[in-house]
């Protein structure tokens, strides 16, 4: 996994063994590299979007482009378990469908979430730990 993350860098994402994590915003252009060792450290495959469980986490694949980023995150909050967290990939800078820091900003602040920083996990793609609100959301 030389372009990709790896197990350090999930971990620092919020992501453990035995989670069940979601996953929206699937297409040809996500980076399976980083799909597969994220699965290898859950120990189980990602959950698409017609899950109806709940999740402990939520993956958001997210260009500029796409559906409304807001929207977004709030159908990926009601997906999840308390303490539960979801991180935002998006393209790199200079790449097709990057998503301006602001942008990212203003949206995690409308859906009522926080930002907890940028990580670097593949070659196009970095990602944002997205954290609710303390305490129950139901």
């Amino acid at each position: 996994m030389s372009e990709t993350a790896g197990a350090a860098s999930f971990s620092k994402l919020g992501f453990a063994k035995g989670q069940v994590i979601q996953e929206f915003g699937y297409d040809d252009d996500v980076d399976d590299d980083l799909r597969f060792g994220l699965e290898d450290v859950i120990g189980t495959e990602l959950e698409d979007e017609d899950f109806n469980d709940g999740a402990d986490g939520v993956l958001l694949w997210y260009r500029d482009g796409d559906d409304d980023l807001v929207d977004l995150m709030v159908d990926g909050l009601t997906k999840l378990f308390d303490q539960g967290f979801i991180v935002l990939l998006t393209p790199k800078a200079g790449r097709s469908g990057h998503v301006d820091a602001s942008v990212v900003e203003e949206a995690a602040s409308t859906a009522g979430l926080t930002t907890g920083g940028q990580v670097n996990v593949a070659a196009d793609w970095a990602a944002t730990r997205l954290m609710p609100p303390k305490g129950p959301r139901r």
